[in-house]
């Protein structure tokens, strides 16, 4: 196994998925979804959601960064009545989203203020740097009535080593074993997502530790 470039703070390594050629990028993507579907990322979501809606209401999300659209999924499951908008920078990864869905730039992202009702991505911010996350949060939260919500990773020598480790049993893709370890080593511990959100002006932010599934959720009301 390789070693953990650190866990006493982030580290931004490039991730093979970013540029994956189409195929390569869906065999990945399948793989993200497995990892949400059985290791948490449902589940966590679910808790989330719960706390702003019962199972008849009607509202809206935008998920950032929502490639596949399988959080997007999870949320319909259960909100018959809700619409989320996924949006993504590939619109190959975008491919099996279901509709609304379009291709777009989470920086410049092409709405009016207080256009959804929630504003949500995972997996997404510890892509970035300290800075470039304010500024999305910034901008997640002009466009949020309701709330700002993200998914990411708890970083540590656990969730570093698990993709690595478990190959043997699941089979994860090579791009899912190269991306896996970088992406917690880009994660977050929960005060340092904390300090971010409050940063952006997501002043009633709660940052939760998900154990043991190596994930920090972010619920901020705005």
């Amino acid at each position: 196994m390789r070693e953990v470039p650190t866990i006493e703070k982030r580290v931004i390594l490039p991730e093979l998925l970013d540029h994956a050629a189409v195929e390569p990028a869906r065999e990945s993507l399948n793989d993200l979804v497995r990892l949400n579907r059985f290791f948490g990322g449902y589940r966590i979501l679910k808790q989330i959601v719960a706390q702003f809606s019962r199972p008849s209401d009607g509202f809206t999300v935008l998920d950032v960064g929502a490639a596949s659209g399988d959080m997007g999924a999870s949320i319909r499951s259960d909100y018959p009545h809700a619409s989320i908008t996924s949006l993504d920078y590939r619109d190959d990864h975008l491919a099996r989203a279901a509709a609304p869905k379009l291709v777009g730039d989470a920086f410049q992202l092409p709405f009016r203020d207080k256009s959804f009702d929630f504003v949500f991505c995972s997996l997404f911010l510890h892509h970035f740097t300290n800075g470039q996350i304010v500024e999305l949060l910034s901008g997640f939260r002009a466009i949020a009535k309701r709330a700002v919500w993200a998914i990411d990773l708890d970083r540590g020598p656990f969730a570093y080593h698990f993709v690595p480790a478990t190959r043997w049993l699941f089979g994860w893709h090579d791009i899912t074993m190269h991306d896996g370890p970088a992406s917690v080593a880009a994660g977050f511990k929960r005060e340092e997502l904390l300090e971010l959100a409050k940063g952006a002006g997501l002043h009633h932010a709660r940052v939760r530790t998900h154990r043991p599934w190596a994930r920090l959720s972010l619920v901020a009301p705005v």
